[in-house]
């Protein structure tokens, strides 16, 4: 059974209509949950590639530019 109050209206809703609501209520939910899954599941892959892809190329020059003096001209 399934009560719903509205400005002072009560509706009852009971039997397999109350089945039926319920269960799209549910699917409802799991495709919300399924969509907010699959939108957080690609942001965390997209920034960890993004992370993965630019990460070395920073450490290379950061250690290019460290040593710099290894590879460029003597400073005296």
């Amino acid at each position: 059974m399934i009560v719903i109050k509205h400005n002072g209206k009560v509706t009852v809703i009971s039997g397999w209509r109350a089945w039926v609501v319920g269960a799209i209520m549910a699917v409802a939910t799991a495709v919300v949950f399924g969509v907010v899954a699959f939108l957080i599941l690609g942001l965390a892959v997209s920034v960890t590639a993004f992370v993965m892809i630019l990460i070395p190329p920073i450490v290379i020059v950061a250690l290019l530019v460290h040593f710099s003096d290894w590879f460029g001209e003597r400073r005296d």
